[in-house]
């Protein structure tokens, strides 16, 4: 069965669902295969040890320069509380995180990047920059710069309103 859309112009035109569920399916295909490749690029490339895991935290604070607790950053990446707690863990033995107490609540906890940290985020990033900059020079900058909105948009949906598997 068809439905019917109106089109800007008022023309109307039929329209087959099926073809939305192949549209999705392949856009999502694409963005985890590209995520895969992406990650298999990012992580040959940082420096020995390192995971894109203990990268990501440590660029994340970064850039926001300021501490935040394991819980933020747990909800900041989407990942249980254990998972995070165990990349800090490992963030912390290697030097790269100052996990303190919170003065005020025993329970709770603060962590900042350190020196080594930022240095070894920095080393990261000089490492990968050159293979990702020079994919986004061989497809071109400026359609690079038209798919971003539609990724952009895409990801916020599914923060905003994750899918419900029925």
């Amino acid at each position: 069965m068809t439905t019917r859309a109106t089109d800007p112009d008022k023309t109307t035109r039929a329209i087959d669902p099926r073809s939305n569920d192949r549209l999705a399916a392949s856009l999502f295909a694409e963005v985890l295969i590209a995520d895969q490749l992406s990650r298999n690029l990012i992580s040959k490339a940082l420096p020995k040890g390192m995971q894109i895991s203990h990268f990501s935290v440590l660029n994340l604070l970064a850039h926001v320069n300021e501490e935040r607790t394991p819980a933020q950053l747990a909800a900041a990446f989407h990942i249980t509380r254990g998972a995070m707690t165990n990349t800090l863990s490992r963030l912390e033995w290697a030097g790269h995180v100052h996990i303190r107490p919170d003065w005020d609540d025993a329970r709770r906890k603060f962590v900042s990047i350190s020196t080594a940290g930022r240095a070894a985020r920095d080393s990261a990033i000089a490492a990968f920059m050159p293979l990702i900059a020079g994919v986004v020079q061989d497809i071109g900058a400026e359609r690079v710069r038209g798919a971003l909105p539609v990724l952009r948009e895409l990801r916020l949906r599914l923060e905003a309103d994750p899918p419900k598997p029925d």
